[in-house]
């Protein structure tokens, strides 16, 4: 494959260890992908879920981008209904002043994970044609054409990328933004992808569209091994979506899963991008070949953290 690889890690937590672990996990993480030369490394923002650590992606990149020198550093994404644009630009412009040339900002509009959460942070709702004015809005800071200048003035624009669905995908090609579509959208129907490329607004910052792919990536010795590293995030999936808890990374399955749990572990499973290395190679080509993307942001997990550094390594040997 000619593609960028790049890595999105979501700071899971394991059973049986203190969260903090996950974040320093995170960060040396952060400095394999970049001695195995991928292109980026990219944090998540989730509030109050116990399976993820990682609930402020401007610090977790300011800690990562600390720790290495060269390797790209990003958000999958912040989350612009939780923070005010102007906040958002001059974290990046922030981070872009202290480590040039190296920080990414991912954008995406997922709300709070349960009611409570989202009581929490004080956004219940968040319509589509509110998140457009408001990643305009950010572009705008960023570019100096705001009502106010955002701090520190004088520092090169981050990359802008938006986590896209449908109706993200019609507001980034309105905007000129490049986008990153998730693992579910490229198993079906391309056409937003294809009206995303017509629509496309080219600007100075972007001229072309540009598509990453998002979804969880094993590459193992052999296809048994790779389905196994990969039922420990399908377990924590499937129980979240029946108990409305995502919880730590566990060795061992659930006690019990009910039928409906089972059809999702296998349904995500499906979803990924697995098996051994020449399986994986072609999986990702066709996927590529199919969508047009120039680059795959694997958002792979595992209990086992010395497995996910060989799947790591073992992804970066396929290009």
């Amino acid at each position: 494959m000619t593609v960028r690889i790049s890595l999105l890690d979501r700071s899971r937590t394991r059973a049986g260890e203190e969260p903090a672990a996950a974040l320093r996990a995170t960060v040396e993480r952060a400095q394999r992908a970049e001695a195995l030369g991928l292109h980026r490394f990219w944090v998540a923002e989730h509030h109050a879920v116990p399976g993820i650590a990682s609930g402020s992606p401007p610090v977790l990149m300011a800690a990562v981008a600390a720790r290495t020198s060269r390797i790209r550093v990003g958000s999958g994404g912040v989350m612009l209904p939780n923070h005010r644009p102007l906040v958002v630009a001059e974290q990046a412009r922030m981070l872009a002043a202290l480590h040039p040339g190296r920080i990414d900002l991912g954008i995406g509009r997922s709300l709070g994970f349960t009611a409570p959460v989202r009581a929490a942070l004080g956004v219940s709702s968040y319509p589509p044609d509110r998140f457009g004015r408001d990643l305009a809005a950010l572009r705008d800071l960023l570019d100096d054409r705001g009502p106010v200048t955002a701090q520190p003035s004088g520092t090169p624009r981050p990359p802008l990328f938006v986590l896209a669905t449908g109706a993200g995908l019609a507001v980034a090609a309105e905007l000129g933004l490049p986008v990153v579509v998730g693992g579910p959208a490229l198993r079906g129907d391309l056409a937003a992808l294809a009206d995303y490329r017509a629509r496309f607004r080219p600007t100075t910052a972007q001229p072309e569209p540009y598509v990453v792919i998002s979804l969880d990536v094993m590459v193992a010795a052999t296809a048994e091994r790779a389905r196994d590293l990969l039922l420990p995030e399908a377990w924590a999936t499937a129980e979240s979506r029946t108990t409305g808890a995502f919880g730590p990374l566990r060795a061992e399955p659930p006690d019990r899963l009910t039928d409906r749990q089972r059809r999702a572990v296998e349904r995500q499973l499906d979803l990924a991008a697995h098996g051994t290395a020449g399986q994986v190679r072609a999986e990702l080509g066709d996927l590529v070949a199919r969508t047009g993307a120039a680059e795959v942001l694997a958002s792979t997990s595992t209990y086992d953290r010395a497995a996910l550094a060989e799947a790591d390594a073992a992804l970066a040997d396929l290009v």
